[in-house]
């Protein structure tokens, strides 16, 4: 749940998606309305591939970050990394699976050389790390001088008149609609959402770490009435990090 810190939060992220692999991409899509691939599609514009660039998808899940890197950019090569081993093994057997890496990973020590990649993008990773300095210090590490960063996570709904109304959906029908599509075990899974977005940084707290990170030129955008946002930024040439 979302009051737990350190390995005891890690292991139950784990174990939650693991558990709902093979429901997540349905989930995601009737929870979202299908919004969901329109906030990916707009990850990847932000990310800015290079024609023949080297994409990090971190806490990859499926792949959908990944796969959608590669339609873009069909030239490039995407990695798609995440600690939950059963998600990415559902991600292998998707149409164009086969085209992307599969990386077991930690998100606060990635497994690559420094200046790896030209981008690093997540979804939905934030929210759950235990450490997101860390987290970020990493990606800023693995990313090539002028590399993006590009970050796709809940928010907590902003303060205006659908507040009362988004709050609803996410206490009642997130996980209603998760014990109708995947049963009890999924459902259980999905009270963990409104839970930990309630409790994760605005985007401008959000927006305020990154910028701690290194990185320059951080903006973001909402969507879903402000209960969702994307955040991107470029690692400057002359920030060193202490």
């Amino acid at each position: 749940m979302a009051h737990l810190s350190g390995k005891q939060r890690a292991d139950y992220v784990r174990g939650m998606f693991d558990r709902i692999a093979e429901r997540y991409d349905l989930l995601n899509r009737v929870i979202s309305g299908g919004q969901d691939m329109k906030w990916r599609r707009f990850v990847v514009e932000a990310a800015q591939l290079p024609p023949v660039g080297v994409l990090l998808d971190i806490a990859t899940g499926t792949g959908d970050i990944a796969i959608e890197a590669l339609k873009v950019s069909p030239r490039s090569q995407a990695v798609g990394a995440d600690f939950a081993l059963e998600m990415m093994r559902v991600g292998q057997r998707r149409p164009d699976g086969a085209r992307v890496d599969w990386t077991g990973a930690d998100a606060l020590a990635l497994p690559y050389a420094d200046e790896r990649f030209d981008a690093v993008a997540s979804g939905y990773l934030m929210r759950n790390v235990v450490d997101i300095p860390r987290a970020l210090a990493e990606q800023w590490r693995v990313l090539k001088p002028g590399g993006r960063i590009v970050i796709l996570d809940t928010s907590p709904p902003p303060d205006n008149l659908l507040k009362p109304f988004i709050l609803l959906h996410l206490k009642l029908g997130v996980p209603l609609l998760g014990r109708l599509i995947g049963g009890r075990a999924v459902g259980d899974a999905y009270d963990y959402l409104p839970e930990s977005t309630q409790a994760f940084k605005t985007p401008e707290e959000l927006k305020a770490l990154v910028e701690a990170a290194g990185f320059g030129e951080v903006r973001f955008k909402r969507f879903m009435f402000g209960a969702m946002a994307v955040h991107w930024g470029v690692k400057r040439v002359e920030t060193h990090q202490e």
